[in-house]
């Protein structure tokens, strides 16, 4: 299986990042500033936000909205619906 990135509600909601190393190091960064069990209340906060753009940045694979079912063309789309997420 290769690795992928999946987004939902401006967070994280699914990965597999065996093939992507320092986006895996960047996830557990991310979670260790604590994430919610449920994807739909977890509040992001700007460094989260961060982090999570860093593993959009080194994920070796596909980025995929679950909301939508969109697969993001670039790595700036993904990047920029995290950011602009909720406002």
């Amino acid at each position: 299986m290769s690795d992928y990135l999946l987004l939902k509600w401006g967070t994280i909601k699914g990965y597999n990042l065996k093939n992507s190393p320092e986006a895996f190091e960047a996830l557990r960064e991310y979670s260790k500033l604590g994430v919610s069990m449920s994807v739909m209340a977890q509040k992001d906060t700007q460094r989260q936000k961060e982090l999570i753009c860093e593993i959009i940045d080194k994920v070796n694979g596909n980025i995929q909205n679950d909301w939508t079912g969109e697969w993001y063309k670039t790595k700036e789309d993904a990047k920029k619906y995290i950011l602009e997420y909720g406002s």
